[in-house]
């Protein structure tokens, strides 16, 4: 492991400006993909691809590509007749075997290919499909292959999400189907290496050519497939794990970088070993986890092997972040890109709270708060997967979205919360498959035993934030808050939260949390014969929220218990409660025997009682300025 120190020294000093790059880069990609191109097909269902070979011949000195990729596939429907692919309409079809007969196919011009198969399959049939191809990639501006230079040496890379894997090969590009296990060759010039997916398993040299083997035995989606090839520098650090075994960390790097990438990538050993720690084992761990630098402004988290613009330190930790959520669970949905974004978002955070606490944690908080709260609506939820400013959002994505986990966390409690991500994780079916935010709600409801379906409404599905309004005081023995808010945006009525709030009591800070359900209401905490000397709102950030404020109430103005001023009747009351004199009394709190509390307010001396439960209350009466009048004890009987 890394000494403290070095790791410390990876913390840019400006972090929170390398993740808005990070995240405007990912935008800026996506842009063009999106905008020109549709989505899945309708036919990305019908078939389950179980194995993928894929040979690609490369030169990193041309923008140019040929591939044959064989596909074995089971069907998933009664007498499939057809195989389905989406491929850019820049690159050729050569041909397409099935078992080493020719096969007629269709490519249009909406991108798909439909290959006619030369059998009737039923449910679960398995068959396979060989497709030649060559051509140019169509040019995006930021992926999907690119080619580019370092240090005047050419290089070539790839960046598919989330629609531009079919720009480099033919591949179902969905949410849908993962590659169970798959071989890619790379084929290039000599002296060169190309990063992939999965295993290296060999290097050989054949016709004056390098051929790279990489073995991936996990399931990939079809976006985190990818292959760089430059003359790259090559190391590796290994991370010991429980087992005896480690965690073989592979870095392919620049060899102008080579010794600042080698000090930098230490880094990755600490950071693995916290994610480790917190949601088990690297899921990928039986083969690598690696880095390869690239020529695109950001990174990405290709399955096993990230291609990284740079090895600083927000980098490293956001892109491994995805290893476990993004890759071993991938949003099943682009509306729910937050289970990537938001995830990954977070745990850079993380780990700044475990290595930084004092220092980075609060700077990552108040940045992505900020962030989230700048403007008063939009929701987690993507409603516009068309949009690459609403998938890619950097407010609402991902700092939005990593507050909500912060959130979750706060409501469930730490053991409750990293035990229901490592359920999510690892429930069967959704494993190295494709995940929902139903699901981890699920988990997270069953470990802390709470109902989410309130927060969820209010924070995932609906928009904006509370602004929190604390009004406090001193009275004898006992510290009384009363706390309002307000929303930014109608389509929450109302935040339910536990609210923290502290107080510095005699020189000791103490934090009094508040079930806050209803508006204005009232909690009362005894604090025996001390003095309270300041009240702060939230001082650990655990909730979203911009603009509180916090005042004192003075009520030595006003004599608190001149009881004898006011007269209650009927009393046991049914329907109608009346207060004589009632004309300053706007506010009135009923606490019952069990502590719980409800806000009326009165019109000229008379409240509605009659949706309260019967039971015995004691009454505090106040004024418009939060001034005790009085305290009564009344009985309500229906």
């Amino acid at each position: 492991m890394a000494p403290f120190t070095v790791l410390l020294a990876q913390f840019p000093p400006g972090h929170e400006w390398e993740q808005e790059d990070l995240i405007c880069k990912e935008q800026e990609n996506a842009e063009s993909l999106i905008q020109l191109r549709g989505q899945s097909t309708p036919f990305s269902d019908r078939t389950d691809i179980v194995y993928q070979s894929m040979h690609w011949e490369v030169d990193p000195a041309q923008l140019f590509i040929k591939g044959e990729i064989t596909y074995h596939f089971k069907s998933k429907v009664a007498d499939l007749t057809e195989f389905h692919l989406d491929l850019t309409n820049a690159l050729q079809i050569d041909e397409i075997l099935q078992e080493s007969n020719p096969l007629t196919f269709t490519h249009t011009d909406d991108q798909l290919v439909t290959v006619t198969l030369n059998n009737t399959l039923n449910v679960g049939d398995l068959d396979s499909v060989t497709i030649f191809y060559q051509g140019v990639p169509p040019s995006n501006g930021f992926g999907s292959f690119v080619q580019g230079t370092h240090a005047d040496q050419p290089i070539i890379w790839t960046l598919s999400e989330p629609y531009g894997a079919r720009d480099w090969w033919p591949t179902k590009q969905d949410l849908v189907d993962k590659i169970d296990s798959s071989d890619i060759y790379i084929t290039t010039p000599l002296n060169l290496l190309a990063a992939s997916n999965g295993k290296l398993v060999s290097i050989t040299e054949q016709n004056g050519k390098l051929i790279h083997h990489w073995s991936h035995r996990y399931p990939i989606a079809s976006y985190l497939v990818a292959l760089a090839v430059t003359n790259y520098a090559s190391y590796s650090h290994y991370l010991p794990v429980d087992n005896g075994d480690t965690i073989e960390i592979l870095n392919y790097v620049y060899p102008e970088s080579l010794i600042q990438s080698e000090m930098s990538t230490l880094s990755s050993l600490d950071i693995m070993s916290l994610y480790n720690e917190l949601f088990g084992t690297y899921p990928f761990a039986k083969e690598k986890y690696g880095h390869a630098q690239f020529g695109w402004s950001g990174g990405m988290e290709h399955q096993t092997m990230s291609f990284m613009k740079n090895f600083s330190f927000d980098l490293q930790a956001h892109e491994m972040a995805h290893q476990w959520f993004g890759d071993k669970v991938t949003c099943g949905s682009w509306t729910e890109i937050w289970l990537n974004e938001g995830f990954a978002t977070y745990l850079t955070g993380m780990t700044y709270e475990r290595f930084s606490n004092d220092e980075y944690w609060p700077l990552w908080k108040s940045s992505a708060s900020n962030s989230a709260t700048s403007q008063p609506g939009g929701s987690v939820f993507v409603d516009d997967t068309t949009s690459v400013s609403r998938i890619f959002s950097g407010r609402l994505t991902y700092n939005k979205g990593a507050y909500l986990l912060h959130m979750l966390r706060w409501i469930t409690g730490d053991e409750a919360f990293f035990s229901a991500c490592r359920d999510y994780l690892d429930l069967p079916g959704t494993a190295y498959d494709f995940g929902s935010t139903s699901e981890l709600q699920g988990f997270l409801e069953q470990r802390s035993g709470k109902p989410l379906d309130g927060f969820f409404a209010d924070w995932y599905y609906g928009q904006g934030f509370p602004t929190y309004d604390v009004r406090w005081s001193q009275q004898a023995d006992s510290l009384i808050f009363w706390l309002g808010q307000t929303q930014s945006h109608p389509s929450v009525s109302f935040f339910e939260m536990p609210v923290p709030v502290s107080a510095l009591i005699n020189g000791t800070r103490e934090t009094f949390v508040m079930d806050h359900n209803t508006q204005d209401q009232r909690f009362s905490f005894f604090i025996g014969d001390v003095s309270v000397d300041s009240v702060a709102f939230d001082p650990e950030r655990w909730i979203l929220s911009r603009n509180n404020t916090i005042s004192q109430i003075i009520t030595a103005v006003h004599p608190i218990v001149n009881n004898d001023k006011f007269i209650l009747y009927p009393n046991p009351a049914n329907d109608v409660l009346n207060i004589l004199p009632g004309q300053e009394v706007s506010r009135i709190t009923f606490t019952n025997a069990t502590g719980a509390q409800w806000n009326e307010k009165g019109t000229n001396g008379k409240v509605d009682v009659s949706h309260l439960p019967s039971g015995f209350y004691t009454l505090t009466l106040q004024n418009d300025n939060f001034e005790i009048l009085g305290i009564k004890p009344v009985i309500i009987h229906h």
